[in-house]
Formats: C-alpha cells, sequence, structure tokens
C-alpha cells in the first residue's frame, strides 16, 4: 500500500549517479561493411567519446582510451570519423588534429599537422574523397576573438591538406558524386542560421582531385536545406523548405527541382552540427524519412509517409542504411536511447545496444513517468505543444488536497525541440513527487518555418509568454501547485528561465544553467560568444545598432534586481559557447540583494555537462534548491548553500 508523503520528498531508486550513467549514449551512427559503427560518449570517462562498433559477442571498442572522438568545428562539432577502406580517421579532442588508425592493427598517427596555436585548427564531417583521400571542413582560428575564424573544404591526401573551396563563410563538407565527377555541399553566410537560408552548391572534380568553380542548384534566401545525397552521378536528393517544410526533393545539375511528395509535415531539422542525416534512399522511390522525429518510410509512387516503430517516438539524426532496414540511435516513453536496427518489411526491433549497461540498468518501469502530449492555448491563440511528466511513484502518494510543484523545463537552441522521450533527468525528480513539462514553445522545430519563426524578433517574449501559458494553465486546471512552480533550463533554455524570473511573477524560482544573460555582449563583433552563433541573435532580437534598446530591456543581467525569487547557476568555466563572464557577473549583481541563489562551477566543462562528477553535483544541488525554496526535506544530498 503506498505511503502518503509529501510530494518532493518521496524515496526513490533512480540516483544522480543513475541518471549521470545515462547521460552519455551514442552519437555518429554509420555503418561500415555492413557493420554498425557508432561513437559513444563515457561520462564515468571524463566525457570521452569512445568509437565503438557492434560485434557478434557485443559492442567492440575500435578507439579506445586516451582517444576521444570530438571535435571543436562550430564548437558544437561535426561528423568526427569516416572508415575509408581499411583505415579509420578521426578528429581528437585533445589537439583537434586528424589521426588515423589502420583496421588490421597499428599505432594511432596524426594526419594533420600539429598547428602553432593548440586548438587553432579543427576539422569536422570527415567524408570520402577520391582516390582514398578524406574531405572535410577546416575551421582555422586568425586572431584571439572567438569570432576570428576562417573555414574552408579540404583534401586530406598522402600526408598534405590540400585547400578544394571556400564558396561560403560556413560550410558542410562535399560529397562525391557515385561517378567521382562533381562534389555537392551546403553553405551559408553570415546573419544567417542553416534553418533560415542555405545553398547547395555542386562543383566538377578535376583529374587532380581538386574543384572546380562552384554553381547553386537549390536553396537561397528564405530556404534552408539541411541535408543532401547522391541518388546518381546526374541527380541530388536533399531536404529543404522552399514552401515552408523540410520536404525531400529531387535536383538535377541542370537546376530542376521538384519536390518528391509536397506534405505539410517535417521531414528535416537544424543542422547544429555538420554532418547529420535525417533520410536515406532505399532505393525504388522508397526513403527512410524522419516525420519530425519518428521514422518513417516515405514512398513516392503513393505520396505517403508511413510511421515504423511508432513507438520509438524520438530518432537522432544519423540515420543508416543497414541490410533490409535502417540503423540508427532512438528513444521512446519507456525507451532509454539505444542504437538499434528496424526491419522495414516486418517492423521488427532489433536492439545493438543495451540503454545504460549492465553495470547501471534502467530504473523499475513503474518509477518513469510516461509523459502526456498535450497543447495548451496559447496567448497570442497559437496553440503551445508541450509533454506533461507527472510525478510517479508507487510507493507513495501525496497527502490529500497537496498539489506537487512543477518543473518547466526550457530546451534549449532555441532552435530546438523536445520529444517526449524517457527522461532520467526527469524521472530523477517525478520520482520524487516533483512534475516536469517540457514546452515547446513558438521558435521550435518540427512544425514547420511559421512556428519556428514564431520567435523572430520575439526571444525573451513568445519564448517566455508560452512557457508561463502552459505552467498557469496546469496550475489552472489543479495538476501543479500555483505556489510551487519552477522554471528551469540551459544554453538558451537558461536564457529563457533567467529572463521569465526577471519579466513575469509566474515562478517561485529557477535554475539556470549555462545561460546568455546579456544579449549584447554575447552577440556582435567583438563579442563573449563564438563564430557560428556570433549573430544568431540579430534574428531573435533585432538588428543591431537599430534595436539596441530592445537587447537591453530583454536582457536579466541589467534586472537582476527584478528576480521573482531564488535562483540557482550552474557553469562550466571551459564554455566556449556560453563563456562564464556573463554568470559571473550576474552573480556580483546579486550580491546583498537578498534574494537566495547559488552558482557553481565546473573545471573542465565545456557547453553542456559530460562529466560523472559533474552531473552528479549539478542534479543534486538542484533538488536541494528546490527543497529549500518549496519547503520539503530532500534527505540523501547534500545541503546546497544559498547566499542573498
Amino acid at each position: 500500500m503506498a505511503e502518503t508523503a509529501p510530494y518532493g520528498t518521496w524515496t526513490s531508486p533512480i540516483s544522480a549517479a543513475d541518471v549521470a550513467a545515462g547521460g552519455g549514449g551514442a552519437q555518429w551512427l554509420d555503418v561500415v561493411g555492413g557493420t554498425v559503427w557508432w561513437a559513444e560518449a563515457r561520462p564515468a570517462e571524463g566525457g570521452r567519446l569512445a568509437l565503438v562498433r557492434a560485434g557478434q559477442d557485443g559492442v567492440e571498442e575500435m578507439l579506445p582510451a586516451p582517444w576521444n572522438a570530438r571535435n571543436r568545428v562550430h564548437e558544437y562539432g561535426g561528423r568526427p570519423w569516416v572508415v575509408i577502406d581499411r583505415t579509420l580517421f578521426f578528429t581528437h579532442w585533445d589537439d583537434q588534429r586528424v589521426h588515423a588508425r589502420d583496421l588490421d592493427g597499428g599505432a594511432v598517427v596524426p594526419v594533420t599537422p600539429e598547428p602553432p596555436v593548440p586548438q587553432g585548427v579543427r576539422y569536422g564531417d570527415l567524408r570520402p574523397g577520391p582516390g582514398g583521400a578524406v574531405w572535410a571542413v577546416r575551421e582555422t582560428s586568425t586572431g584571439p576573438a572567438r569570432t576570428d575564424i576562417r573555414r574552408d573544404l579540404v583534401a586530406l591526401s598522402g600526408g598534405k591538406v590540400v585547400p578544394l573551396a571556400a564558396s561560403h563563410h560556413f560550410l558542410t563538407a562535399p560529397q562525391l558524386s557515385p561517378d567521382g565527377r562533381h562534389a555537392a555541399w551546403l553553405g551559408w553566410e553570415h546573419p544567417d542560421m542553416p534553418w533560415d537560408s542555405t545553398e547547395l552548391c555542386v562543383a566538377e572534380v578535376r583529374p587532380d582531385g581538386s574543384l572546380g568553380p562552384h554553381r547553386v542548384l537549390a536553396g537561397g534566401p528564405g530556404v534552408s536545406v539541411c541535408q543532401l545525397e547522391w541518388e546518381d552521378s546526374g541527380t541530388v536528393l536533399a531536404l529543404l523548405d522552399p514552401d515552408g517544410w523540410w520536404n525531400l526533393h529531387r535536383i538535377t545539375l541542370g537546376g530542376v527541382v521538384t519536390n518528391v511528395a509536397p506534405m505539410a509535415r517535417e521531414l528535416g531539422g537544424p543542422l547544429w552540427k555538420i554532418g547529420s542525416n535525417w533520410f536515406v534512399p532505399l532505393g525504388g522511390g522508397r526513403h527512410a524519412v524522419l516525420d519530425s522525429g519518428r521514422l518513417a518510410v516515405l514512398d513516392e509512387t503513393t505520396g505517403e509517409v508511413t510511421v515504423v516503430a511508432g513507438h520509438l517516438t524520438s530518432w537522432a539524426a544519423t540515420l543508416a542504411r543497414h541490410g533490409d532496414g535502417v540503423a540508427g540511435i532512438a528513444a521512446g516513453p519507456r525507451h532509454e536511447s539505444a542504437v538499434v536496427h528496424v526491419d522495414l518489411d516486418s517492423a521488427a526491433v532489433t536492439a545493438l545496444t543495451e540503454p545504460a549497461g549492465p553495470a547501471h540498468p534502467a530504473p523499475p518501469a513503474e518509477y518513469l513517468p510516461v509523459p502526456e502530449e498535450r497543447t495548451f492555448p496559447g496567448p497570442d491563440g497559437v496553440p503551445i505543444p508541450a509533454y506533461v511528466y507527472p510525478p510517479a511513484n508507487p510507493g507513495f502518494t501525496g497527502p490529500d488536497g497537496e498539489r506537487p510543484p512543477y518543473l518547466v523545463h526550457v530546451h534549449g537552441g532555441p532552435t530546438g525541440r523536445v520529444s517526449g522521450d524517457l527522461d532520467l533527468d526527469f524521472a530523477y525528480f517525478t520520482s520524487r513527487g516533483i512534475g516536469v513539462v517540457a514546452v515547446n514553445y513558438g521558435g521550435s522545430v518540427g512544425y514547420g518555418r511559421a512556428y519556428r519563426e514564431r520567435l523572430r524578433e520575439q526571444w525573451g517574449v513568445v519564448d517566455v509568454r508560452d512557457c508561463a501559458a502552459v505552467a498557469e494553465a496546469l496550475a489552472a486546471e489543479g495538476t501543479a501547485d500555483p505556489a510551487r512552480l519552477a522554471i528551469r533550463g540551459g544554453s538558451a533554455g537558461g536564457y529563457t528561465s533567467a529572463a521569465s524570473m526577471t519579466s513575469v511573477t509566474t515562478y517561485r524560482a529557477a535554475t539556470i544553467k549555462y545561460p546568455i544573460l546579456d544579449l549584447a555582449g554575447w552577440t556582435s563583433n567583438g563579442g563573449e560568444t563564438h563564430d557560428f552563433e556570433s549573430r544568431y541573435v540579430l534574428g531573435l532580437v533585432g538588428p543591431l545598432p537599430q534595436t539596441l534598446d530592445r537587447y537591453a530591456e530583454r536582457s536579466p543581467l541589467r534586472h537582476a534586481d527584478r528576480l521573482a525569487g531564488p535562483v540557482l547557476l550552474l557553469q562550466g568555466l571551459d564554455d566556449q559557447i556560453c563563456p562564464p563572464e556573463q554568470a559571473d557577473r550576474f552573480v556580483q549583481a546579486l550580491a546583498g540583494s537578498g534574494i537566495p541563489h547559488a552558482y557553481l562551477t565546473f573545471e573542465g566543462e565545456q557547453h553542456g555537462f559530460r562529466r560523472a562528477e559533474t552531473m552528479i553535483a549539478a542534479l543534486e544541488a538542484e533538488l536541494s534548491f528546490y527543497g529549500q525554496v518549496f519547503g520539503f526535506a530532500t534527505p540523501g544530498v547534500p545541503v546546497l548553500e544559498l547566499r542573498s
């Protein structure tokens, strides 16, 4: 019989260490010689990205410690590995150089030269080129500022780095046509982000392996291209959105562009990491696609998109054809992210990895919340999608008349989304009696360009209003305690959390992780962020200097005196995307304010936490923080010291 206890105090078998153990997972999957390979994050190894493959006797490690297959291109990283013939090429985090390892044995050897400045030259989105060459994007620091960056496409061959093209300020690595005569790639310019405007370029490959002048086949102002694949030597397949939705198009070298199945459905996504892929051609006019994150098959003959393995509701943008189906990385409301194979004829799903591994088995299902997908009325009449994760613990129930506290989770990006997956981070709270609602506020992807562009010049307004509307609706219907609402998020979600606490009175508290807090200081030339996002805010807030007053009004750093309640800030000290300077200044402004707050910093952490010890400390601090603010005990975790 369930014990009656206040919400937030329930005893849970899900520890912060369990959450950290599941905080790694697979990335960058592909198929090599009929075998599925992927990169695997290891929180217990300092966040190292190992490279493994599925063997007959389980997972086989192909890149042991200390090698770390990550790169800093765009700071978010791009495709970090490729196998050509019998050689593995990969980027190593420590030096950002490309290294090689013969699959038949032998030592790891560097392929690119050591740069004059450590990590001053970076490579990403590795692809096979002609004659065994590796094609890649090269990113070179040209000065002291984070925005002093030059990029070009290069070929790595015979111990040399040979420039190929520099068509745009931002580039993806070229893909070689089946006959070896052409290369195709994507490019875009400041101030656009890749989901705003991109161009699909093509150039001839000369006999010496260099590229001729490029021409633009598709894309352009107001059109985003997020992926391309050669269908044959004269035709490219690509995802682009001239009609407001990322649909699959066929493009000839003559420039004829045809939407193979027009539909108001999102088959692509935001190109945060170059080398991502949302579709795979299957032949015969069939294509495996991701329909707003769900695996589906697009049939050109019927024009229909049929969802496959519907219980897996979220697939990473790293699909690969494998046998009679596809391999990928998938999750669902009851399934942690794992590497799987799906037979597209029978829809049979085969797991190639255990989500957490034998050392950290998944928590019992009864402690895991099943999210309810809902829409809430928005303040401007546009429905707001959200996923509600109610408290879930078979051993406890709340007292009669008491409503649970709720956390409003704000995803990052802001050009991103939540998908209703099983999230141990959420389960850590829900199993203790704290509800979570994850909001796809205006600006989120998966709902077409019009919904995405609700945030254009409205960041800090639409996102704040949408999240508050969802929180207030849950309180009004009796689901959540209106006096115990909090908001949490990281990066752009950290900004919205801080902006909410300084502009509305909906929330009692906020957890703000690696945030943007001063919009003008973060953006523009010489700003505090990196080159990739240095003009992002121009579209989200407005052009400079014309709207400088708007930047000041929407910057939480300028309004620390307006905070509606206590805040917890969490920050990695090596973050190049949202550097700690802004969080430092925000906390300095709170000194002596009388507002309870805490600020935890973590050595060696970049943007987003990768080390197990950091994840544990951050999550336990967050629980202690809510307990102190909302008035419930949190035994078993260290007491977070709050200052005021």
